[in-house]
């Protein structure tokens, strides 16, 4: 029973600094050094209206806008909620059917050639805001089109989005979906 005592005591104390005091310090200090970072990395319109997160996908399948990496988050797409993959094997049968649909589904749209996993494959997350620069290539024509643009401006456009691997080597190059949209939608 001596021990009982000190141990609890022991637990308050931690919980208070584990629990209140640094989480707080921490969340602090990144206010401070990185303020849109810490508050979410949100992303605004023309009009100064929250419309998503750098962080977070956001689905779009209007062949206007170029289309994300597919999501397995639980009960509906990009569910911030029920991140997570579909721990779903290549062997898996389900698996196999959804790339498949997902692989017609492009090419009904027109698109030939090979045609890249980020496109087809969802990321560990479900939400992964990003795809690779050869998905964003592959889906200029479409959007061209049914935005009445150019090629050339959707490409540029595409290669004014593409961020480069940080620091010069960490991850690969990415076009951020939701930006480049919304910069689509801003140059009407």
């Amino acid at each position: 029973m001596r021990e009982l005592r000190p141990a609890l005591l022991l637990f308050i104390l931690f919980t208070i600094i584990c629990g209140g005091i640094y989480p707080a310090a921490v969340t602090g200090i990144a206010t401070v050094i990185f303020p849109g970072e810490a508050k979410g990395s949100f992303i605004e319109d023309g009009q100064k209206k929250v419309v998503g997160s750098k962080l977070i996908g956001q689905p779009f399948s209007d062949a206007k806008y170029f289309w994300p990496r597919p999501s397995a988050a639980t009960d509906f797409a990009y569910n911030t909620m029920g991140s997570g993959g579909s721990n779903s094997g290549p062997t898996n049968p389900d698996f196999i059917k959804a790339v498949g649909d997902r692989v017609k589904a492009l090419k009904d749209t027109g698109v030939s050639g090979k045609i890249p996993a980020d496109l087809v494959e969802a990321s560990a997350s479900g939400l992964d805001p990003d795809i690779s620069p050869e998905s964003a290539a592959l889906q200029v024509a479409r959007v061209a089109k049914a935005r009445g643009l150019s090629e050339d401006a959707v490409k540029k456009a595409v290669a004014g989005h593409t961020k480069a691997r940080t620091i010069g080597f960490i991850g690969e190059p990415r076009v951020n979906v939701l930006e480049l949209n919304l910069a689509l939608d801003a140059s009407k």
